[in-house]
């Protein structure tokens, strides 16, 4: 099997999984308790804390509050930043945002408050005047992502934030769920209030991840419960999870091995635009703008779903990155944000890559996808 859909999760790092074992053994404390059980789980999840915070370039361990996961994480800024304001106020959003984002920020436009959408291009940029156009004294938060889950387009986060507090008192959250272990990253020099990672993206496993929160920010708890996590994120820890986050953070702080997985994403990508005709890339050209594993393709007249199913019978698993919804013949609004023509965005996959993606891997996919796409162009001529 040749898994490429590392944006939709990773497997989790064997050095992860060796840390981890021993906390679903003989290390089960509840990191509450004050015997010398509960003392030992403490002082794991405060170097998992240390760790998680390294990586992020926060300028404390205790501004790494640990949650389920991403979603969470999102949920809890936007909801949070809302309820501190008695639920009023204006948001501030991108029409590309993750799902947590969108629909948490949907729920609130339902509940009567002002929500702006940043439009992009078709490269699937911001453009910089339309947020500072879009400030009001009355904008409480602007959540905007840092890479783009479907297309890996990078968002310029320190200088977005930067303008909006020269503008405003407003607090800026990033979700860097897909950013966290593939960029360089470093909060506590920036005006970012608020950011939000996935453990299971970078080779921890599922279940675990973490909202950042500046020192000073002020950010009501959204659960009701014991005093964890300083008191904002009630409930026992899951510490083996957290152990294996902080593992994980550990071994992506080093970034060099994403320069190797940079030079197979550019193979692949010139090897799929030279040999199939009527393909094109989804977002920015600029190799500094777009993540270093992450590619969005479309072939003309074909069906993202139907690639992925055949490239699934081959061997190979890759993702739609939601950009075809067949029954529903529909476009993600990703691709429609970034007015991708029908006829190609209706067959886009997203194909992503990790540190274990082996060269071989990429050569087996350009002979299965030429096939591929080939033949459902074949068929489609027929009907």
């Amino acid at each position: 099997m040749i898994y490429l859909d590392n944006n939709a999760t990773t497997q989790i790092a064997p050095e992860v999984q060796a840390a981890m074992m021993p906390y679903l053994d003989e290390k089960f404390g509840n990191p509450s308790s004050v015997h010398s059980m509960g003392r030992l789980a403490r002082e794991a999840v405060e170097s998992a804390r240390e760790h998680v915070a390294a990586l992020l370039g926060a300028s404390d361990r205790d501004e790494i509050i640990f949650t389920s996961s991403g979603t969470e994480s999102d949920n809890w800024a936007i909801f949070g930043a809302a309820h501190a304001n008695d639920g009023r106020g204006h948001v501030i959003t991108t029409v590309v945002e993750h799902e947590a984002v969108r629909k948490a920020c949907d729920r609130l436009e339902g509940n009567g408050v002002r929500v702006t959408r940043l439009s992009v291009d078709q490269s699937g940029q911001l453009d910089e005047a339309e947020l500072e156009s879009a400030l009001t004294p009355e904008t409480t938060i602007v959540s905007i992502m840092h890479a783009n889950n479907e297309t890996g387009v990078l968002f310029p986060i320190e200088r977005l934030a930067e303008i909006v507090k020269g503008r405003t008192k407003a607090l800026f959250h990033s979700d860097g769920v897909n950013a966290a272990g593939k960029v360089p990253i470093s909060l506590g020099n920036s005006a970012i209030d608020l950011y939000s990672i996935s453990g299971h993206k970078f080779h921890a496993p599922k279940g675990v991840g973490a909202l950042w929160k500046k020192r000073g920010v002020e950010l009501p708890s959204i659960f009701e419960g014991g005093g964890q996590e300083h008191g904002l994120r009630p409930g026992t820890e899951a510490v083996h999870q957290i152990v294996g986050l902080g593992a994980a953070a550990m071994s992506a702080g080093d970034l060099s091995p994403m320069d190797r997985v940079r030079s197979l994403r550019d193979l692949m990508e010139n090897g799929i635009l030279e040999k199939i005709p009527d393909s094109r890339l989804n977002g920015s050209k600029d190799p500094l703008m777009r993540l270093s594993n992450t590619s969005n393709v479309s072939f003309e007249n074909t069906n993202g779903e139907a690639i992925l199913a055949r490239l699934d019978d081959a061997g190979i698993c890759v993702s739609t990155g939601s950009a075809c919804a067949s029954t529903e013949k529909s476009v993600s609004p990703v691709l429609r944000a970034m007015d991708i023509p029908f006829s190609y965005a209706m067959g886009s996959i997203r194909i992503s890559l990790s540190r274990y993606t082996k060269n071989e891997e990429i050569e087996e996919l350009l002979v299965q996808l030429q096939r591929v796409v080939r033949d459902l162009r074949r068929i489609s001529m027929q009907e």
